[in-house]
């Protein structure tokens, strides 16, 4: 019986995904009771006024002790090659690997801010 496996994304992209996510480095910048503000630094984008960080990620925390409430992450990519509708698989695996090291999956409402590749996502233990 033949499989009717489809690649949804091309080993170029795949390898591209890679590149960013090993190279990725963060530093981070504010630090309140509720929130933390990180700097997102990826090998090959950058903000183009300052040619620094390529995006920020902002974690706001439940701060009333219940398991139901939600961690609401925003991540913002400045660098406007991320905003190109071809870089969309790249957007969303670079974001992934950011909720992943930095809030651990954890119950997560994130929103990414990426021009036309701006989505939103639930993440749920």
């Amino acid at each position: 019986m033949k499989e009717n496996i489809v690649e949804v994304i091309s080993n170029q992209t795949k390898k591209q995904i890679e590149d960013e996510i090993i190279g990725m480095t963060f530093t981070k910048n504010f630090r309140s009771p509720s929130a933390e503000e990180w700097y997102i630094f990826l090998p090959n984008y950058k903000d183009p006024i300052t040619g620094g960080a390529a995006g920020k990620t902002i974690i706001h925390y439940n701060l009333l002790g219940t398991k139901e409430i939600f961690i609401n992450t925003t991540i913002i990519f400045d660098d406007p090659a991320l905003h190109n509708i071809d870089l969309h698989q790249l957007v969303y695996g670079i974001s992934d690997e950011i909720i992943n090291r930095l809030v651990g999956y954890a119950d997560t409402l994130l929103s990414v801010h990426a021009g036309e590749n701006s989505y939103q996502a639930e993440y749920k233990q």
